[in-house]
């Protein structure tokens, strides 16, 4: 059991690279912390305890209208919405030239990433998928630490929305034309842990690209070669 008089806070992800920043948050007095992976595991900590805040990272589920209402949800949103709500943020504004972005947190409702807004922080787009993904985690958790310190009250967002749409794995095939430049960031806004990675298929064969390394007329990248399953 919790101990009386310390504030809870749950932690929800399902990516293995923010269990350092889980773990540094769970070292720090005067507060539980608690760590979810996966739905059930949320449904079953929220049965004993009535959290301040459940912080949501990175979170392949719809979360249930039952727990946004009766506990205040706090999600992490790689643009400065209301530019680019919706799905794949990170490849939509790499893919649409960006360098810089904004880190949002926001309160979650019903509409995706629709919600008041608590901060937002400046995110370099710099370097593979994953090092961004990193990075973004190191910065939701300075962000954690201030929500828990101050208690903001979140700000209703204002200005004409932008939605992204959620990309599919069909869209990694690598493009047909274009620069080595557009052909460098294809490839390393793909490059992360669990997502479909560049890729071109070439007989029975897929062929994956990661590690791309920029040259001034080339580039160069890792390359994986496995051969695709029948399709139907």
């Amino acid at each position: 059991m919790h101990e009386i008089g310390k504030a809870t806070y749950i932690f929800a992800s399902c990516k293995v690279w923010h269990i350092p920043y889980f773990d540094a948050l769970a070292q720090e007095e005067n507060a539980e912390w608690i760590w979810v992976s996966q739905p059930s595991e949320l449904v079953s900590s929220l049965e004993l305890r009535n959290p301040r805040y459940i912080f949501f990272l990175h979170w392949n589920w719809l979360v249930p209208k039952s727990i946004w209402e009766r506990h205040e949800c706090v999600c992490f949103h790689m643009t400065d919405v209301p530019y680019g709500r919706g799905g794949s943020p990170l490849q939509n504004l790499i893919a649409a030239g960006h360098r810089q972005t904004k880190l949002t947190a926001l309160q979650m409702v019903e509409e995706m990433d629709a919600g008041p807004v608590y901060t937002k922080k400046d995110l370099d787009l710099s370097g593979t998928a994953q090092e961004i993904y990193v990075r973004a985690g190191a910065l939701s958790t300075e962000i954690i630490r201030w929500m828990v310190s101050v208690d903001p009250e979140p700000v209703p967002q204002c200005g004409e929305p932008v939605t992204f749409r959620r990309r599919i794995p069909e869209q990694s095939r690598l493009p047909e034309s274009g620069d080595v430049a557009h052909l460098y960031d294809f490839i390393r806004m793909l490059d992360a842990d669990g997502y479909p990675h560049a890729f071109l298929d070439y007989g029975d064969f897929r062929v994956e690209f990661r590690k791309a390394q920029q040259g001034d007329m080339e580039l160069s990248a890792q390359v994986k070669i496995y051969k695709r399953k029948n399709e139907a």
